[in-house]
């Protein structure tokens, strides 16, 4: 399959599947890829007991990382190899075992290699929980042939 000849749709799933089959920490912290388009990824996640710190919520690592995800997912959706240069996080508010997070990543900005990316994280009742920012920088590589 040649990146040329898909849809922009089409291009951020393939995209998005050569990523995923790689991905082992999202995969082992059993995240699901909810959607993904072009400059958008939503990645849930279920907080499990190890993922709790001493004040019985979410340690704010798993928060991230499940941020960091959506973030991956978003920028690598135009098949160039894109990686994070700068993250932040605001905690918002706890989340607790059990809680189903959703991190919704939306692109802000991207011009030549960089790109700005805000996900915000919801529980399963839509409360806010965090709000990250992502700047990605493009690498060299592609994640499908160019053409075909």
């Amino acid at each position: 399959m040649s990146a040329a000849s898909l849809s922009p749709q089409a291009l951020a799933e393939a995209c998005a599947k050569v990523m995923w089959d790689d991905d082992n920490a999202s995969r082992e912290l059993r995240m699901e890829l909810v959607s993904v388009a072009p400059g958008e990824a939503t990645i849930a996640m279920t907080i499990a007991e190890g993922m709790t710190n001493g004040h019985g919520t979410c340690h704010g690592g798993y928060v991230f990382t499940l941020a960091d995800s959506a973030f991956a997912f978003a920028c690598n959706t135009y098949n160039q190899r894109t990686v994070a240069q700068h993250c932040s996080v605001t905690f918002i508010a706890p989340a607790f075992r059990g809680d189903r997070l959703t991190a919704t990543a939306r692109e802000v900005s991207r011009r030549g290699r960089g790109g700005i990316y805000d996900i915000r994280i919801t529980n399963q009742e839509g409360e806010h929980v965090a709000e990250f920012r992502g700047h990605s920088r493009t690498v060299k590589g592609s994640h499908l042939p160019e053409e075909g």
